[in-house]
């Protein structure tokens, strides 16, 4: 098959890459060589691939790329969280985050230009939506951040841990999701273990049935409330998932797959929203015996939102409620909030392609 335009190999992961190498008339091995340029020593340019001939890189040069962002702003956090702004076309930017933690380097990426599902405690999901990131604009945020952070082969990574928890709804992005998450597991690129590899969700149950079958990392749900009335108005995906859905999907997800699996359940605290007594009844009940962690975060305000944080003391009165009932919980600390890279902050720039008038932050409980 004759190739007309050229191929993009940062999003790549083996398969296609080897699948790219046979058609145009080398040998699949090639693909784990440049895998290793692109991924770990974080080279762009094919005249920088030593070991390949000199007719093979003039060949990739002309059928082939590796395209990266442009860096539009690089923000630290007095707490040492950086954000990354990058722009992915003339209209968008996308933003990453990496927080750096004493045992674990975390880094938080998106899958789409902003996020369709609306959910009211969210800054992502009040600014609208335009289009699924492709695989090489996911996976270029773990290149740009590898690259800024001067993470070299053989050396003691930085980023040890990967969540796709930035902006938009991973399983609404299959496609460009699960070969990313391939690339970040595969030993000719990040090489990071299953457990360390997470993927977000509001609650997508056909594709989370998907995930043990395609790749098979980490779950997080985002859950917010502990019933269906409560949580169609916060998560309003609810309304079309859920909970008798939702919960049989998270089940199914913990029978197989890699050993010890369980779901980190997020739950974000709102002042009288979500975080009384009998909410913590609730969503005892509904976790059952679910092997899961749950992650009590508590809510970090934006422009023009109608919640508020919960106190302190109301956090800590739910986290006991749930650990008294046998149940792990944590409260997870807040980072970068100062550059609004926290939970729920990421905003980037999007030009809305939904023609929403009115966004629901406005309607009433």
């Amino acid at each position: 098959m004759e190739i007309t335009e050229k191929v993009d190999l940062l999003g790549m992961d083996r398969a296609a890459m080897e699948a790219f190498f046979t058609q145009i008339g080398e040998k699949p091995f090639r693909a784990s060589q440049v895998m290793k340029w692109i991924h770990q020593h974080g080279v762009s340019e094919f005249d920088e691939m030593t070991n390949l001939s000199k007719a093979l890189r003039e060949n990739l040069k002309a059928v082939a790329q590796v395209r990266t962002p442009k860096i539009v702003s690089e923000q630290h956090s007095d707490d040492g969280t950086i954000k990354w702004l990058l722009e992915v076309d003339n209209h968008n930017c996308i933003e990453t985050v990496f927080i750096p933690e004493k045992s674990r380097g975390t880094l938080c990426i998106s899958s789409q230009v902003g996020c369709a599902l609306e959910c009211r405690f969210c800054s992502t999901g009040q600014q609208g939506f335009n289009r699924n990131l492709e695989n090489w604009e996911i996976i270029a945020q773990m290149w740009v951040a590898n690259k800024a952070l001067g993470c070299k082969p053989k050396e003691e990574r930085k980023i040890s841990n990967v969540v796709f928890m930035g902006m938009g709804e991973p399983l609404l992005n299959v496609t460009h999701v699960f070969p990313v998450a391939r690339i970040l597991m595969d030993d000719y690129a990040y090489g990071l273990s299953k457990r360390r590899v997470t993927i977000s969700t509001a609650g997508v149950v056909p594709a989370i049935d998907k995930i043990k079958e395609e790749v098979d990392v980490s779950l997080a749900i985002s859950l917010h409330a502990p019933n269906n009335p409560l949580r169609d108005i916060l998560v309003p995906l609810n309304q079309k998932y859920p909970l008798e859905e939702l919960m049989p999907a998270l089940q199914r997800f913990v029978e197989g797959g890699h050993s010890k699996k369980h779901v980190t359940v997020e739950y974000v605290m709102l002042d009288k929203v979500n975080d009384l007594p009998e909410h913590a009844d609730q969503l005892i009940e509904l976790l059952g015996d679910l092997p899961c962690k749950i992650n009590l975060i508590p809510f970090n305000p934006f422009p023009n939102t109608e919640y508020v944080r919960s106190s302190n003391n109301a956090i800590h009165r739910f986290q006991q409620k749930l650990t008294d009932a046998g149940l792990n919980c944590t409260v997870r600390k807040t980072r970068g909030e100062d550059i609004d890279a926290a939970c729920g902050q990421l905003a980037g720039k999007v030009k809305d392609r939904t023609k929403r008038t009115v966004h629901r932050v406005d309607f009433k409980d």
